[in-house]
């Protein structure tokens, strides 16, 4: 049992705010101990996470424990799994680990994604089934791979028809399910946009005309920025397709002018590091961040990653009888963003972690 007071974000206002059987109480609660801190913000989001996925593709599961820790550590208590190849439901059975929305495995076709990572469809026509099963399988939500190198076209290309988008996206709905979807280039956002999909992953090569469409239908956009950070190396590595190469460079210089478009637009945009494989776990700051320097302001970057991504995935934040997973800190983060590297405390189901 703990009692704090201090600044209780995103309100603003200085109150007390006491633990105790995992819930937070705005009433007393006997024998609390008290804990230092000046500004309490509602557990922090990793939006776009993999524990499950390691440099050299799926990991064990002991891996992804650790995996999870290292994210918890740095004060991320809400993962939304975007797509991991072993069954991390152990995970979400520890006390000690963040709470994890999984969101099944990658659904893509033959040598359109990178190997063992998810599932191979045999053709096209599948994925209406293979998302519903995987929208039952999940916690509500379904990862597609959107698009991809095609080798015989030499760049990026769509991996399905406009018709077969339409008709998994709608039996996903139809299970209760959103769907998202990793998408780098231009060729696939009309389709998978105009299919009625919930949230596109990274979303380098949107316009703002289809900005403007996503605002409209209210479609997300995650756009891991840490993570598109690798693509000029990516390039280099692909002399052998000279187009695509141009083309990842490309879609990297534009990223920030994209998501200062999708602002602007008023798309709702969420923090995501797509940790694992190429980006560490534990990396939610240098996200968190790197919003802030596309355009966000400090208080928005840091609601994309805690409160107003806890009400897109359906969790509370600091309110009267909710869960009692937040992160304490001494300064303000809306201040001051390199705040978030030092958390003061980090509680997660009413347990001090630190």
């Amino acid at each position: 049992m703990y009692h704090l007071r201090g600044v209780v974000l995103p309100d603003g206002g200085e109150r007390d705010v006491w633990i105790g059987d995992g819930r937070i109480s705005f009433e007393p609660v006997d024998g609390a101990r008290s804990l230092d801190g000046a500004f309490l913000v509602p557990g922090l989001v990793d939006a776009h996470c993999h524990p499950g996925i390691g440099v050299h593709g799926p990991t064990t599961i002991e891996e992804a424990t650790e995996q999870a820790l290292t994210d918890r550590d740095a004060g991320t208590l809400l993962i939304r799994d975007c797509g991991v190849p072993i069954d991390i439901r152990p995970l979400q059975e520890r006390a000690d680990m963040p709470r994890i929305v999984r969101g099944g495995q990658h659904l893509a076709l033959p040598k359109r994604y990178v190997p063992k990572l998810g599932i191979d469809l045999d053709h096209p026509d599948q994925l209406p089934e293979a998302v519903a099963e995987q929208a039952r399988a999940a916690d509500g939500w379904v990862k597609i791979v959107g698009d991809w190198i095609d080798r015989a076209v030499g760049d990026l290309a769509p991996l399905w028809p406009d018709d077969v988008l339409a008709e998994a996206i709608k039996a996903a709905h139809e299970e209760g399910a959103r769907v998202t979807a990793h998408v780098f280039g231009e060729a696939a956002m009309p389709g998978l946009i105009n299919a009625g999909i919930d949230c596109l992953e990274h979303g380098t090569g949107l316009s703002a005309d289809l900005l403007a469409e996503m605002a409209r239908r209210g479609t997300a956009l995650v756009p891991t920025l840490i993570n598109i950070e690798n693509f000029p190396g990516i390039a280099d590595q692909a002399a052998k397709y000279p187009v695509y190469a141009a083309h990842m460079r490309a879609l990297h210089a534009g990223v920030t002018d994209m998501v200062g478009a999708a602002l602007d637009a008023g798309v709702a945009v969420y923090a995501g590091t797509d940790a694992g494989g190429m980006v560490e776990h534990g990396r939610l700051p240098d996200e968190v961040e790197a919003l802030h320097r596309a355009g966000m302001s400090a208080e928005q970057a840091l609601a994309a990653a805690s409160w107003a991504a806890r009400e897109w995935l359906g969790f509370e934040c600091i309110a009267d009888g909710a869960p009692a997973d937040l992160v304490v800190f001494d300064a303000d983060p809306r201040e001051d963003l390199s705040v978030l590297r030092r958390p003061r405390h980090i509680i997660l189901r009413g347990t001090l972690i630190r």
